[in-house]
């Protein structure tokens, strides 16, 4: 009898002592950093768990799942708008956005998510519904500034900042698709037809540029060479007519040199005025009185 009282005794001091084990780890919690737990007591809203150790009572307090404070990102899947002019328009959009309060965000909204998603959708179908085709492809900045402002008002509310919102495709029907893709392939093809007029336009004009150097170098040479040319023919002559009247030559002598000298003056481009000298006219007239002179001997 004193042994089973001895074990009994010794069940209900273990049973008692994993009971309070229990009860101390349940009693301990410890909350991972960028994370958040909400404590209710009795089913009330009791305090927020932080980051690190912390202590709750077991059966009376409640931790519900922690929430996490970082910053989320979001792709929703793409949504069907209706632009000003009319036209369905397929658009993706991606949400940045963090909660900052982790009690608004478990009791002010029950699927934060959820709400952002749908928030999102109707605020764009707002926006975009108030610009054309053309602006809403041209405008995505201004669409996002909107959607922000929006958003984030709509969501401080729930305890969540909506950061940034950014468009991530959108998507025209295909119709308008092929239409945009035709204008952009015939906005190529003149570039490419107005790059090719302004190449053939330059060569052309480096070619003429070139062409008018070449004639305007080959006249210079030309020139040159003419004034050349008569200079050496000029010199020559100067010359011969030095090395005669050095000679001291008789009047006859002089004009026959000088009619052998004539024809190369005369085949010359730069010799346009002769001049003869006075010793020629003289000695041609002592050549011609000779050989009349002459012929009258043989004619007597």
């Amino acid at each position: 009898m004193n042994d089973f009282g001895t074990i009994l005794l010794v069940l209900l001091i273990a049973v008692v002592a994993i009971f309070v084990l229990t009860i101390l780890f349940r009693a301990i919690r410890i909350i991972p950093q960028a994370r958040a737990g909400v404590v209710e007591r009795l089913g009330k809203y009791h305090k927020t768990l932080n980051p690190g150790l912390n202590i709750v009572i077991p059966l009376i307090d409640r931790v519900r799942p922690l929430i996490d404070m970082r910053e989320q990102v979001v792709s929703f899947p793409p949504q069907p708008v209706i632009t000003e002019d009319n036209l369905v328009v397929s658009i993706d959009t991606v949400v940045y956005f963090q909660v900052t309060d982790a009690r608004a965000a478990t009791y002010e909204i029950a699927n934060y998510l959820g709400a952002v998603e749908q928030l999102t959708t109707t605020t764009l179908r707002n926006v975009v519904g108030g610009l054309n085709l053309e602006e809403a492809l041209t405008s995505r900045d201004n669409i996002n500034g909107q959607l922000r402002i929006v958003l984030d008002e709509a969501t401080g509310k729930w305890g969540i900042r909506v950061s940034r919102v950014e468009l991530k495709a959108i998507d025209p029907p295909l119709s308008i698709q092929d239409s945009m893709e035709k204008q952009m392939r015939a906005e190529r093809d003149r570039r490419a037809v107005i790059l090719t007029a302004e190449g053939t336009k330059q060569s052309q004009i480096l070619e003429a540029e070139g062409a008018r150097q070449a004639a305007i170098l080959k006249a210079e040479g030309d020139a040159k060479a003419a004034v050349l040319r008569a200079e050496g023919e000029a010199k020559a002559i100067t010359t011969v007519f030095q090395a005669i009247h050095d000679g001291d030559p008789d009047p006859k002598l002089l004009a026959y040199q000088y009619l052998l000298t004539l024809p190369k003056i005369a085949e010359s481009d730069s010799s346009k005025l002769w001049i003869i000298p006075s010793e020629f006219t003289e000695a041609l007239t002592s050549i011609s009185s000779g050989f009349l002179g002459n012929k009258g001997a043989h004619g007597a």
